[in-house]
């Protein structure tokens, strides 16, 4: 049988021009993530995220210095940028946007490489980035200064590099899985969980090379980014405990005393979400082809499987967290894609013409940039310029080296370091044995009026009505002013 060497010059002509489309809508979606990140992404929680890069670049330890109830890598990845680049929020955003951007790129990329119908491939691709990239919960909370873009990003390396391992001898790529596995979780607890199953299913699925070997390579690669906590445990191992499971197991739940059900309506609040509905049908839809109706070979199979385990493992351990939140699901995003875009070929090959991918995927990609959408007019008051307009205003009648009484977010915005015990507001309503709350650096919501009381501030700015009627403030200070929806009081009485 004589080959046409023609042909293969064209179809590898073609898929080089397939894969232009895909990066021409890659960058166009990167640069409206990036456009949106530097301007309107914004969440409260971030805060204190970004004020404890600025300790940690002020030359202040977490754990040691100020309690911050998490793994600490990605607040010091925050640190050394602001350091080099300026302390504002703008620079962590650009950073995290930059990872989501790139955790969607691998996700488009593996369907596009991976998919075997070769009709289906790019359309596939833009599903997957379309999908992935749109997620509300991807685009909102993707390029915070919270770990959820760097996690993203070293979840899907890790994912990668895991279906690359198994049929490569040497260590060198279960470490760089495990190293990005590792990444993940040193810089967030909820992708914790993605670790052993990415080992797991690499040792069974092992084709070269010794199990041995790459479970080693990868579980000393996977201990690499947790420096940080060793050192910090090394310096001071009650607080490194405290901080990073002692708060979460049994204070978390202080501030949402109805927890199981809270709990409860996230769990479900899938069912009010077309997002997550489709998505999640989309998935469940392409596991089952994957497993009874494709032909595809037992190999690139497995690696679907391993989409489902994954997915099924992050929602299933951040599901456990006492509360939890809807955007902690936010780690599953790019393995439900991947699935999703099997689930999408399956029904639409059997309602339409199996080439004709067009409909479906303009259908699916509308569907979800309306989401989008839907939850970005819903979350437009919320910026960093109400803050910043805020703290222009707490700076103005602010002496420099005076105290302040604030929140997180202004905190940051003046670059004003926290009275100790005021760096973590969330930490207020924990009760410990008065030596044990002194070595963690947390003070009760008491001894937080007693300080304010105290006259001990000249400013002081609160937007709870109910702690500025509490605290007294009206009549601490003559001077008050509204910006939005907080106050700031000054000018103490003589």
């Amino acid at each position: 049988m004589i080959v046409d060497p023609s042909s293969f010059d064209k179809a590898l002509t073609a898929r080089r021009g397939s894969y232009l489309w895909l990066c021409a809508t890659l960058s166009v979606y990167a640069a409206a993530f990036l456009i949106y990140s530097e301007n309107w992404a914004y969440t409260w929680d971030e805060s204190y995220h970004l004020l404890a890069a600025q300790l940690i670049g002020a030359g202040r330890r977490p754990y040691i210095d100020f309690c911050f109830p998490q793994t600490p890598l990605n607040a010091y990845w925050n640190a050394a940028w602001m350091r080099v680049l300026g302390q504002s929020w703008r620079v962590p955003h650009a950073f995290a946007a930059l990872f989501t951007i790139g955790a969607v790129l691998l996700t488009a990329d593996f369907v596009f490489l991976r998919f075997r119908v070769p009709g289906w491939r790019l359309a596939a691709a833009i599903t997957a980035c379309l999908a992935a990239g749109l997620n509300a919960m991807v685009f909102e909370y993707g390029p915070l200064a919270q770990a959820y873009g760097i996690c993203l990003f070293a979840l899907a390396a890790a994912f990668r590099i895991s279906v690359r391992a198994v049929d490569r001898r040497g260590p060198l790529l279960p470490a760089a899985a495990g190293f990005f596995a590792g990444v993940a979780a040193a810089s967030s607890l909820l992708s914790a969980a993605a670790a052993p199953v990415l080992l797991g299913w690499m040792l069974f699925y092992n084709r070269a090379g010794r199990r041995s070997a790459k479970l080693l390579a990868f579980g000393i690669a996977a201990a690499l980014p947790f420096a940080p906590v060793f050192r910090l445990f090394w310096l001071g191992p009650r607080q490194t405990w405290f901080n990073v499971f002692q708060y979460h197991a049994f204070f978390r739940k202080l501030y949402w005393p109805e927890t199981t059900s809270h709990d409860l309506e996230i769990l479900t609040s899938w069912i009010d979400s077309g997002q997550a509905l489709l998505l999640g049908l989309l998935a469940v839809s392409g596991l089952l082809y994957v497993a009874r109706r494709s032909r595809w070979p037992r190999a690139l199979k497995a690696e679907f499987y391993l989409c489902a385990w994954l997915a099924a493992v992050l929602c299933a351990w951040v599901g456990r967290a006492h509360p939890t939140f809807a955007r902690y699901f936010v780690l599953s995003v790019p393995f439900l894609t991947i699935l999703a875009v099997a689930g999408l070929y399956a029904i639409a090959s059997r309602v339409l013409e199996p080439d004709r991918a067009l409909w479906p995927v303009l259908l699916v990609s509308v569907l979800f940039a309306l989401g989008l959408g839907k939850s970005l007019y819903e979350r437009r008051d919320s910026s960093w310029s109400v803050y910043e307009r805020q703290a222009r205003k707490v700076d103005q009648v602010t002496p420099r080296n005076a105290l302040l009484f604030a929140d997180e977010p202004i905190y940051f915005l003046t670059r004003r370091t926290p009275p100790p015990g005021l760096e973590l507001s969330y930490t207020h309503k924990v009760n410990l044995p008065p030596a044990e709350a002194a070595l963690m650096h947390i003070i009760t919501e008491a001894q937080v009026k007693r300080l304010v009381q105290s006259t001990m501030f000249a400013t002081a700015y609160s937007c709870d009505d109910d702690d500025i009627d509490s605290f007294g403030l009206k009549n601490l200070y003559r001077q008050r002013v509204d910006v939005g929806d907080c106050a700031i009081f000054w000018d103490r009485p003589k």
